[in-house]
């Protein structure tokens, strides 16, 4: 299976939701052999996108002529996309952003109905393709941190789509803390593992790695100077 991960941290490799994405690839690759290209987007030159909408009413090139280019051919030749990325304001980091935004030309100008609301035709089939999220953020729980990131991933993607996010993240870059992460970094490449073997993960597991690894005021006192 080729996966294509589009880290969006811009601190690459140390990203702490890098972790967590390392160890869902270690439980794929328990399953099998599998193709990985990870692509951190921060050392890319993409050009945001000007909404001139050239690329979709002329079969997929864009007027610029970047890194983009080469991306958007990793992508046709993938069965997943996973993206990694921190919570950034609620959302993720300009650059992956920037890339999601100039997926544009694997889009045409039609538009048909799907359900309650519209989306645009697809330039080619992509329904063999599968969309993962990892995200982490620094807050202590999920509620009402990770819905945005969530609500535009579900957009983006309407199917085939799975989803992982993670509270206290950056203590997986903590090494004094891996008596905690150690444990739900092996729940995480269980999920890959069980991802890998049937395309679902179990719902109780899913919860369990969603969940704050030590009381969230304990790591709060931590962030704060306080313990």
């Amino acid at each position: 299976m080729k996966i294509l991960v589009l880290n969006g941290s811009p601190k690459r490799e140390k990203s702490d939701t890098m972790h967590i994405t390392r160890a869902f690839l270690d439980g794929m690759k328990d399953a099998g052999r599998q193709d990985i290209n990870v692509i951190h987007v921060a050392d890319k030159r993409i050009e945001y996108c000007s909404g001139c909408f050239s690329c979709m009413r002329n079969g997929g090139t864009c007027i610029y002529d970047d890194d983009m280019r080469d991306v958007l051919e990793e992508i046709l030749k993938s069965d997943i996309l996973l993206f990694n990325f921190p919570l950034y304001c609620y959302g993720m980091p300009a650059q992956l952003k920037a890339l999601l935004d100039r997926t544009l030309p694997l889009s045409s100008m039609a538009m048909r109905k799907a359900g309650d609301r519209y989306e645009h035709v697809e330039q080619a089939d992509f329904s063999r393709l599968r969309y993962v999220m990892i995200c982490g953020c620094g807050f202590p729980n999920a509620k009402r941190n990770f819905e945005p990131a969530v609500a535009q991933f579900e957009l983006c993607f309407p199917s085939n789509r799975l989803i992982i996010t993670v509270p206290e993240s950056p203590m997986f870059n903590a090494p004094e803390a891996a008596a905690v992460t150690a444990p739900r970094l092996a729940s995480v490449r269980t999920a890959g593992r069980q991802y890998a073997e049937t395309g679902t993960i179990d719902c109780d597991l899913l919860a369990e790695i969603g969940s704050p690894m030590i009381p969230e005021e304990t790591y709060a006192a931590i962030v704060n100077g306080g313990v």
